[in-house]
């Protein structure tokens, strides 16, 4: 039985408790606001609907997430991130940054991100939780990324991407940024040929839950500050 949540209660059900059809939905209502955000990444839960639903919050089995160490980088990629044609940078735009990842996409009808999603995002950015990666051509904003850190984890919300891998560039230097800041998990949700091309993997919910009880609590050395060129060079 489908949980309805109480606008007074951030408490959210056990993750067992999550469907198995659809696969992860735990609960409905509530709301949008930070505390109920961060209780529900840190609960191992995201929002996620259309608009015009209520509120939906999920939490699927398997998860998929990506180790920093695993991140894959293809030769086209490689040879990309070595010729520098993109500048990345973090936290010089949020507000655009989910903006174009709330545009509508060719192979989708409408969009997740709603216009309340986006105002209570950028309040999780205003707090410090949530950050975002640009990718420029020039002055040009042409792909990038957001979610939130907590502890040793990130969690990977939407990207986007308006020129050829602009949005991989922009993900692999997080990554290679999240590793050596000691983060040891990126929560990617829901499985995508996009997210396992760069070495994204499924594991068990139970497993995620643990890595929620270790890691969530435990200091990184992220920096969110301006980078003018943040380029991996440790992939050849």
């Amino acid at each position: 039985m489908l949980t309805w949540l109480q606008r007074d209660s951030l408490n959210f059900p056990p993750l067992e408790k999550a469907m198995r059809e659809p696969n992860g939905l735990l609960a409905a209502g509530g709301d949008l606001s930070a505390d109920r955000l961060v209780q529900a990444y840190r609960h191992g839960c995201f929002p996620w609907f259309s608009e015009g639903q209520p509120i939906l919050w999920w939490s699927p089995d398997p998860r998929t997430v990506l180790f920093p160490d695993e991140l894959h980088i293809s030769r086209s990629l490689g040879k990309l991130l070595r010729q520098q044609r993109y500048r990345v940078t973090f936290d010089q735009d949020f507000a655009a940054v989910i903006s174009a990842c709330a545009a509508p996409r060719d192979y989708a009808d409408g969009t997740w991100i709603t216009g309340a999603m986006q105002d209570a995002y950028r309040e999780l950015h205003a707090r410090g939780h949530a950050h975002s990666v640009e990718v420029w051509d020039q002055d040009m904003l042409v792909g990038g990324l957001y979610g939130l850190a907590m502890g040793q984890l990130f969690f990977g919300e939407s990207m986007f991407s308006r020129a050829d891998n602009a949005s991989k560039v922009g993900f692999a230097s997080l990554v290679q940024h999240l590793r050596e800041a000691g983060f040891v998990l990126i929560d990617c949700q829901m499985p995508t040929d996009h997210l396992h091309s760069l070495g994204a993997r499924s594991i068990p919910r139970r497993e995620f839950a643990d890595y929620l009880a270790r890691h969530l609590d435990q200091p990184n050395r992220a920096t969110w500050v301006y980078q003018a060129t943040l380029t991996p060079v440790a992939y050849t």
